[in-house]
């Protein structure tokens, strides 16, 4: 298969769908990352080229590790529109990339950059198929199956229509956090006032990144009571504890009650919409 996952930002996809990312590589599926956004705006101290240049060396990182593709548009953070222009752009290169599945925001997400990158993706989405827009990219022949990653917005509320264990992709998740340094040491410490709290040490601060371990016998009761910025392991787990009714239905009654962390997809109405059997091909996990 060909995945490619849309975000609006260069943390986006690594911590949404990093470990879904992780598991289709592992099987040998063709993975994409686009950015939308440069990153020129995530940073407090470097100038907005510094920060795109770190930024950019930090996502080839994470394309190395992971074995994927990874593709950085050049819009500077906060300027994203969802306009004629990016829209063809966005239709000209799903088309280049030929994606089965397409994962990207929904258009509810806090952040314009985000909701902004969800509707170019729907704006996108049926224009895939039809000749006679943008005809110097050849037209699609089908519609790819569309998937919104999870997000926290509450009107209306994310639908968990799949849910998959990541508890053997939990090392690859925290790595792949940890590869971002300019973002998870320096950028968004200082955008939630902890920045003092970050050790200069690499291994106490992949510690700290981490944050508390998660073991059986911590409820979710506990995880969800705790804030994300608590560290990364919590913000991993909460899809598991927020979605556990759906991890049984999908795992099983002991399976499904033992995964400390997962991540969770719902369905967009506007790509194809797959068939039971369709989504066990797609998440054959």
């Amino acid at each position: 298969m060909r995945i490619l996952m849309i975000g609006a930002h260069q943390d986006d996809n690594e911590f949404r769908c990093g470990g879904l990312a992780s598991k289709y590589a592992k099987l040998g599926h063709q993975v994409t990352f686009l950015s939308v956004c440069n990153g020129c705006g995530g940073h407090h101290i470097m100038s907005k080229d510094e920060t795109v240049s770190t930024r950019a060396k930090e996502s080839q990182k994470v394309a190395e590790f992971l074995g994927i593709t990874y593709d950085v548009w050049d819009i500077d953070d906060c300027s994203v529109m969802a306009d004629l222009e990016t829209r063809r752009r966005m239709i000209r290169y799903i088309r280049k990339i030929n994606p089965d599945v397409i994962i990207s925001h929904r258009t509810n997400d806090y952040m314009a950059d985000h909701r902004i990158v969800g509707q170019i993706v729907q704006d996108a989405s049926y224009m895939l198929i039809v000749p006679h827009e943008c005809p110097d990219a050849p037209a699609m022949k089908s519609m790819p199956v569309i998937l919104y990653n999870e997000d926290g917005f509450r009107n209306p509320p994310f639908s968990a229509d799949v849910v998959i264990d990541m508890d053997d992709e939990i090392d690859t998740k925290l790595k792949i956090a940890d590869i971002n340094k300019s973002q998870v040491y320096e950028w968004l410490p200082y955008t939630f006032g902890t920045l003092d709290s970050v050790p200069e040490d690499e291994a106490e601060r992949f510690e700290w990144l981490k944050g508390m371990n998660i073991t059986e016998k911590t409820t979710d009761e506990e995880i969800l009571s705790l804030p994300s910025e608590s560290g990364y392991a919590i913000r991993y787990a909460k899809p598991a504890a927020q979605f556990r009714k759906e991890l049984i239905r999908r795992y099983g009654e002991k399976r499904g009650s033992e995964i400390r962390y997962a991540e969770a997809y719902e369905i967009c109405e506007y790509g194809k919409q797959p068939t039971e059997e369709e989504l066990k091909m797609i998440f054959p996990f």
